[in-house]
């Protein structure tokens, strides 16, 4: 659905999209928490999924509002507040998921986040929502829409007639067929196949981490506890917050956007191919502590 959010945000207007997909985390969110069964916790999730488009409207809103000189540290910016996301959203699922175990002193079984283990966090992430949804009241809307008469119309194309040049009004009418076919723009559909991949090794990685840092060591995991997992999470946020404001644009000024992102791009999947290999030190370590412990008691 993130196309059809881009499409309205380009008709309605960004605020009225960010409005509704805000509004939409702070119900969504709640009912998740509240979720009493597998289908119940599915559906709040697709409902959520579906319904908030605020990622693209967000990014368009942050150009919007700066000057073409800032346009890359306004990005950046975007990203760091995604990076704030992963430095507190894990620690709050860490530190306040199954709050009764965790804290019987101040959460009983029977009280309410008793019966729904991952409701506090949810709670938590639906009032910050819910404070932003308030603060959206004096966001100003960057979509202007200018109606100008027919009259005006054939005036303004009969002054620009005279005075552009053959050539540049052959360019003009080139930009203006690439404008009604963004699908044949291969810049363009390159840009957004190269995001769709990032972003689609992003949530994968994200998931996958999770499931395997929490996974017993027989299996190949890391046998973390859920506040491990997220401290690690943290951990990452608050590295990606101090690249996006202090290494983020000095590297966009020396190597440009295209060449950043092809290291990037390398440097994250070796990374990634990498990543669950980190486990095999500790294994081996503790296979030839077992051996070594068997053969020295016979």
């Amino acid at each position: 659905t993130s196309t059809l959010w881009g499409i309205a945000a380009d008709r309605i207007g960004r605020k009225p999209v960010v409005v509704f997909g805000i509004l939409s985390v702070v119900i969504f969110n709640t009912l998740f928490g509240l979720s009493v069964t597998y289908w119940m916790a599915i559906a709040t999730r697709f409902l959520l999924g579906a319904l908030n488009g605020l990622l693209g409207p967000m990014k368009a809103y942050a150009i919007e509002v700066c000057r073409p000189e800032h346009e890359p540290l306004a990005l950046s910016l975007v990203s760091t507040a995604w990076g704030i996301g992963l430095i507190i959203g894990p620690a709050l699922g860490g530190y306040l998921a199954l709050p009764a175990e965790k804290y019987p002193n101040i959460f009983s079984p029977d009280s309410l986040f008793g019966r729904f283990p991952y409701f506090l966090p949810c709670l938590c992430t639906s009032v910050f929502a819910a404070i932003v949804l308030i603060s959206c009241i004096w966001m100003p809307e960057t979509l202007h829409k200018h109606k100008v008469s027919d009259d005006g119309n054939q005036s303004v194309e009969a002054l620009e007639a005279h005075l552009i040049d053959p050539k540049e009004e052959v360019g003009q009418s080139n930009s203006s067929n690439t404008k009604k076919s963004l699908f044949k723009n291969w810049p363009l559909m390159s840009s957004i196949i190269v995001y769709c991949v990032f972003s689609f090794h992003d949530m994968a990685y994200t998931e996958v981490f999770s499931l395997w840092a929490e996974s017993d060591r027989k299996y190949g995991g890391l046998s973390l506890s859920s506040e491990d997992v997220g401290q690690t999470l943290a951990i990452t946020g608050a590295s990606l917050l101090v690249y996006q404001l202090f290494m983020y644009p000095s590297i966009i000024k020396v190597l440009g956007p295209i060449k950043s992102s092809q290291i990037a791009a390398g440097s994250v999947h070796t990374y990634s191919l990498c990543l669950p290999l980190y486990d095999i030190p500790l294994r081996t370590w503790i296979i030839n502590r077992t051996e070594y412990c068997i053969s020295h008691k016979k």
